[in-house]
């Protein structure tokens, strides 16, 4: 059965283009934001610090994992930070228990003497290593891994060793296993200063290394703890080798109280449990979410030079306003104040009967036009938008646009689009749950196409971490232009060179990107520009951006009249959102 095909006969590798520098130009179509040194975060917000927030645990969780991860109680009570005051006074003290571990390690420290064991280590690990015997085809491996000390290439040795020899084998795992004690014996006499006098062997030094870095992860956490009163990170199993069994119940104690009030809220919040004990989110938690999302992004633009609708638009429009004014020619007569009208004729000729209305007496409602902005947001869920959590970012912005259309805009048109080697619409409610697609081929070129229209294909065999701009944009067009509004604009997110491309049914996955992809994607960009549809392409950095990726973004801006931002990542809702705002308050002036 075939299903995809090695492609062959036309030229691959990567685009050549011209050298010479981009000119400014003053029409909107090649205009390039830079955002990727400007940092909104570094400017504090004038609102108040939030209460206790646990939807944005839960949902921070959720845009990471998806549905492949449910979140518990335990962790959804790890993420929150509580106020420190709200378990003072109960139970022991954490500096009461800190000064406890301080005392236990002063002791182990004042104590013993470690002198000389580095020695005893290095000599064991050469003993083995002189008595093991490899044979010949392993012997140069054996040689240089015993020189440079590696654990990694012993490793290597141990499952290439023939299994009919099992000495070797053993003697190899004594090898490592002596490796690895030298250098944890290297490791506990550079971290630690001992000045005791009672001397140990090496076993006894690395069981003392183990529980002197215990005491540092239990004063680690409770140095958290104390800034948190996140009682959840504490190791209560460990802390419980060095604590009074009194002492340690109450720890228990807070920490239930803790989970009660963090049960409690999550209720409050919208998170509800399921059957299993798990926090599943609610659509009153999305409303949430979102509102919190929007006050973060809008928290400071009071004083910038974005903003919300500053004012309505008097003119012919959908939306009566209280106010009227005198009828002029071209008014809508369904807007006619018929009270108004009336009485205007009645106190100008009071005599007449029956009443007739006049041009001068007619008053109509002032309206206020509402123009809808359409737009389809691409989201880029190929394989590379797992750099960085980059997809996380992606979807935060799309849940934040979602909110804001929704409550300040609700009669705009919004969509959005998964793109990966192909383009699927997905409704709002699926944008937590996207993922970017697993990368299954590894090799450097790629080379494939399969036939779409053969019905012994199907998706699910076609490799799915690749970019498909092409299609996400023609689906995006498709969509808009079902939309009676001149306002059309396609939010594109992504970090680089399309990969894949449609020729009809024949579906192309390319890498490294090809000329041809890039063809195919720029023609399919021009056709959204001549429909009247702009292109704002947010272009995210990614480990393999290069050179290559801006000069297409270059070009698809300019030969589209669209325009391209690059930004850093973390702050992507931010600019989109302003930009959104932004672009509403141009088409309403």
């Amino acid at each position: 059965m075939p299903s995809l095909l090695a492609l062959g006969g036309f030229r691959s590798g990567q685009p050549t283009y011209n050298k010479g520098t981009m000119q400014k130009r003053t029409d909107i179509g090649g205009i390039i934001h830079v955002y990727q040194k400007f940092n909104p975060m570094e400017f504090p917000s004038p609102l108040a610090e939030p209460d206790t927030d646990l939807v944005s645990s839960a949902f921070e969780h959720a845009l990471a994992y998806g549905n492949y991860r449910e979140l518990t109680e335990e962790e959804l009570a790890r993420a929150v930070e509580l106020d420190p005051s709200q378990i003072a006074g109960l139970g022991p003290s954490i500096d009461a228990l800190r000064a406890m571990l301080m005392e236990r390690k002063r002791k182990i420290l004042e104590t013993y003497q470690v002198d000389g064991l580095d020695k005893k280590a290095n000599d064991r690990f050469e003993k083995i290593a002189r008595k093991t015997r490899p044979p010949a085809k392993l012997k140069g491996m054996f040689d240089r891994a015993i020189r440079q000390s590696q654990i990694y290439l012993l490793e290597q040795i141990w499952y290439q060793s023939d299994r009919s020899d099992p000495d070797f084998a053993q003697d190899v795992l004594k090898t490592m296993e002596a490796l690895s004690d030298r250098y944890q014996i290297d490791e506990l006499i550079g971290k630690y200063v001992f000045t005791g006098r009672q001397k140990v062997d090496i076993d006894q030094a690395i069981e003392l290394k183990k529980e002197l870095e215990q005491i540092d992860e239990l004063l680690k956490q409770l140095d958290e703890a104390s800034k948190t009163a996140q009682i959840g990170l504490i190791d209560m199993e460990a802390l419980s080798k060095y604590t009074q069994p009194g002492d340690l119940n109450a720890l228990e104690e807070i920490r239930e109280q803790i989970r009660n009030v963090v049960r409690e809220m999550a209720e409050r919040q919208g998170l509800d449990r399921n059957e299993s004990g798990s926090f599943r989110l609610t659509p009153k938690a999305y409303k949430t979410f979102q509102g919190k999302l929007l006050e973060r992004i809008f928290s400071d633009l009071e004083a910038s030079r974005s903003g919300r609708h500053t004012g309505r638009i008097v003119g012919d429009g959908s939306v009566e306003l209280p106010s009227t004014k005198a009828y002029e020619f071209g008014d809508s007569i369904a807007n006619m104040d018929i009270v108004q009208t009336v009485t205007n004729a009645m106190l100008r000729r009071p005599d007449e009967r029956p009443v007739r209305l006049r041009s001068d007496d007619i008053e109509v409602f002032k309206t206020r036009n509402s123009p809808k902005c359409a737009t389809v947001v691409v989201m880029d869920m190929s394989g590379s938008m797992r750099h960085d959590g980059q997809y996380i970012n992606v979807k935060r912005m799309a849940l934040a646009l979602h909110g804001l259309i929704s409550s300040e805009y609700p009669g705009d048109f919004l969509r959005f689009v998964e793109m990966y080697s192909f383009a699927k619409l997905r409704p709002a409610g699926e944008i937590i749950d996207l993922m970017p697609k697993p990368v299954t081929i590894h090799n450097p070129v790629v080379r494939l196409k399969a036939d779409m229209s053969d019905p012994r294909i199907s998706e699910v065999e076609i490799p799915s971490h690749f970019t498909n701009i092409q299609h996400a944009l023609r689906l995006a067009r498709q969509n808009l232009s079902t939309v009676d509004t001149p306002n059309k604009q396609i939010i594109l997110i992504t970090d680089g060179l399309p990969t894949a491309h449609f020729e009809e049914q024949m579906l192309y996955l390319l890498y490294p990107p090809d000329p041809r992809t890039e063809q195919q994607t720029m023609r399919e960009a021009i056709q959204c520009g001549r429909d009247g549809i702009t292109i704002n392409m947010f272009l995210v950095p990614s480990w393999s951006q290069s050179e290559e990726d801006i000069r297409f973004a270059h070009r698809m801006a300019e030969q589209t009249k669209g325009r391209v931002f690059f930004t850093s990542g973390n702050n992507l809702d931010r600019f989109v959102l302003w930009d959104y705002v932004q672009r509403k308050r141009e088409i309403l002036g």
